[in-house]
C-alpha cells in the first residue's frame, strides 16, 4: 500500500536517532519497525510517498500514532527558529534542526522502553541494540521470522542467571526488579499514562537503577511527554559548550523534548 506523508519524515534518521533500538534498515532503503504485536516494513518511493506492507486499517490504527503523524514537525522547527532568533546560540540550533530534520518522536511501548533504557546505562547504542536483540531472541515470540520484544508475562520467571551472557552486567538485577515491580502493580505502566509528568517519573524511579535520565527517556519515548528532557552526556555538553551553561530547554516549553532530540542527534553524530 502507498501512503503520503507531507511533513518531516526521514526513516534513516529516525532509526539512527537514539530513541529506539529495534527498528533497522533491513536492506538498502527498506526499514522494519516493530511495536508490540505489529511489524511494519516501509520504504520511500518518491517525495512524500512511501510503501508499507500493512493494510489501511492497521496503518491508521497503529502506525500513524506510532510515528506521531498528528504532529507537524516542520512547525516545531519554525518555533525553534523563532525561539533562538537573535540569541547567541541561533546558528547552533539552526544547524542542529536542519541536521535532524526528519526525526520524529516515536510513540513506543512502555515496557520495551523501560527495559531498553535500563540496559542503556553506560553503554553505546550498538551495544544497547545487541543486548536488546538478544533479549528478544531469548524471551520474545517469533512472528514471520521476527522476534518481538517480550511481554511482561514472557519474563516473569526469568532469573538473573537467565540474563547472563547478554552484555547486561549489573543491569541484570535492575531488569529483574523492573519485571517484578511492574507485574506486582507497584509500578502500573498503563496507569502511569494518566499521571502528571512529575508523578510519572517519580513512580518509574521506584524501580532499582532508574534515575532521572532513564525516567525522562521513558516518559518522552513511551508516554510522549514531549516537554521532558533526558540529560545525558551529549545534552550536558550542549548546555556547557553551546549554551554557555544555560539550560534553555525549560524556556523553550512544551516541545523541549523534541528540541532535545535534534540536539542529541546533532551532537552525537558531529562529535
Amino acid at each position: 500500500m502507498e501512503i503520503k506523508i507531507n511533513d518531516d519524515f526521514d526513516l534513516k534518521k529516525i532509526v539512527d536517532s537514539g530513541q529506539c533500538f529495534r527498528p533497522k534498515e533491513v536492506e538498502p532503503g527498506l526499514f522494519r519497525f516493530t511495536v508490540r504485536e505489529n511489524i511494519l516494513h516501509i520504504s520511500k518511493l518518491d517525495e512524500e510517498i512511501f510503501e508499507v506492507d500493512c493494510d489501511e486499517e492497521t496503518w491508521k490504527g497503529v502506525w500513524e500514532n506510532y510515528f506521531d503523524l498528528g504532529t507537524n514537525y516542520a512547525d516545531i522547527r519554525r518555533d525553534i527558529a523563532n525561539f533562538s532568533a537573535g540569541k547567541p546560540y541561533e546558528n547552533f540550533l539552526h544547524d542542529a534542526t536542519e541536521y535532524g530534520k526528519g526525526i520524529r518522536i516515536l510513540r513506543q511501548d512502555s515496557f520495551e522502553m523501560l527495559i531498553s533504557f535500563i540496559i542503556s546505562q553506560r553503554k553505546n547504542i550498538p551495544s544497547i541494540k545487541t543486548s536488546v536483540e538478544k533479549i528478544c531472541e531469548l524471551f520474545g515470540r517469533c512472528v514471520n521470522g521476527v522476534y518481538l520484544f517480550p511481554r511482561i508475562e514472557d519474563m516473569l520467571n526469568v532469573t538473573v542467571d537467565d540474563l547472563k551472557g547478554l552484555g547486561l552486567a549489573y543491569r541484570k538485577a535492575y531488569i529483574k526488579d523492573a519485571v517484578e515491580k511492574v507485574d506486582s502493580g507497584m509500578v502500573d505502566l498503563k496507569e502511569l499514562g494518566n499521571f502528571s509528568d512529575i508523578d510519572l517519573t517519580e513512580d518509574l524511579k521506584l524501580i532499582d537503577g532508574v534515575g532521572d535520565k532513564i525516567a525522562n527517556c521513558v516518559a518522552l519515548f513511551a508516554y510522549h511527554r514531549v516537554d521532558r528532557v533526558p540529560v545525558d552526556v551529549w545534552i550536558r555538553r550542549a548546555i556547557n559548550q553551546d549554551f554557555g551553561g544555560e539550560n534553555i530547554f525549560s524556556k523553550f516549553g512544551k516541545n523541549a523534548g523534541i528540541l532535545q532530540q535534534y540536539i542529541f542527534y546533532y551532537k552525537r553524530n558531529n562529535k
